[in-house]
This record gives structure tokens, sequence and C-alpha cells, in this order.
């Protein structure tokens, strides 16, 4: 991981699963910085994704299972027809709105966990090709949230690595999400 996650973040377990989602929504953040618009809808890779997309995506499904974990999901084919399109940003989609779009939705996310009695509170994960549905916790889907978002970061990490040369730990001294380390401990 990128970043170290306070240990002082960790002192119960909400806040471990917040904070190491934030870990990892940072990663994917962190990898559109610096770069123009033309760059971070470009597809450098073996892969059609671009790092617009992959913002796109992650904001997108993580609003997405909040809907679910809320009980307003909807239609499972009208979520469906929204996923379908998640990796491909729309002109009004910018890096600028994505990552306004991405706080507020992670803001959303934190005042629902933290209001929840228990991380054991239930909810119906909606039927998908993908998935049989049922009944979940909510730490099940925090935890599935940080996988989804993890898996996601690494991506990002490949493709802004293939535009300019820049990795993950690269952009983490560059902005400011933890100081360079002292390197010299290593020569005693």
């Amino acid at each position: 991981m990128p970043v170290i996650v306070s240990p002082e973040a960790c002192q119960d377990e909400r806040g471990a699963l917040l904070a190491y989602l934030e870990a990892q929504r940072g990663g994917i953040r962190r990898s559109v910085h610096g770069l123009t618009e033309e760059q971070v809808r470009s597809v450098p890779s073996a892969s059609v994704l671009s790092l617009a997309g992959l913002l796109k995506h992650a904001v997108t499904g993580e609003r997405g299972w909040l809907r679910v974990l809320q009980g307003k999901a909807g239609d499972p084919r009208a979520q469906m027809a929204e996923w379908e399109h998640t990796f491909e940003p729309t002109e009004d989609e910018t890096v600028e709105a994505l990552l306004a779009l991405y706080d507020e939705v992670a803001r959303e996310t934190e005042e629902a966990v933290r209001a929840l009695p228990s991380m054991d509170e239930t909810f119906e994960a909606l039927r998908l090709p993908w998935d049989e549905g049922g009944t979940r916790t909510w730490r099940w889907a925090v935890l599935h949230l940080i996988e989804e978002i993890a898996r996601h970061a690494g991506h990002a990490d490949i493709i802004r690595e293939t535009i300019d040369g820049k990795g993950a730990f690269d952009l983490v001294f560059e902005t400011g999400a933890a100081p360079e380390p002292d390197w010299s401990i290593l020569e005693r």
C-alpha cells in the first residue's frame, strides 16, 4: 500500500474499515494528479481503460453500493444499464467534476457507516449476473468496496505509469499524501 493508514484511525472496526477505504480512494484520486483532461481520457496500455474511466467507475460503483445498502437500489436492470457505461465518462464528466462527486460520495458513505448501530446491520444485495444476491452485512459491503477500489487503484497505477512514468509512490510524495521517507536509515 503506498500510504500507511494511521493506527489512530484503527481504534475500532468501523474506523479501520473507513480509513482503509479512504486510502484506496486516494490511490485513484492521485492517479489523475497533474495530468491534462486529454491524458486522463487516453487509453495508453493494452487495456481499454482510461484513468477518467476508472475514476468514473469507482465513483459510480460506490454510489451504487450506497443505494443498495440504504435500500434505494431500484430496478436491477437500471443498475446494470448504469454499470455498463461506468468506464465511459461523458464530456461533462471532467476529472474535476468526478473528483468533486467522489468527495461527496465518500462523505455520504462515511456518514452512513458511522450512523449504523453495528457493522452487523444487514441489507439485501441485488441478484446480478455475477452474484446471487441475498442478505449481507454492512461489514461485508465495506470490505467489498475496499477490495474493488484497491483493484482499480492498481489498474490506475499501471495506466498512470504508462502515461508519464510516475508510479504510486511518486504521486504519494508529490501530492503530500505522505512525506518522502528518510532513506538514509537503510544505510546504517
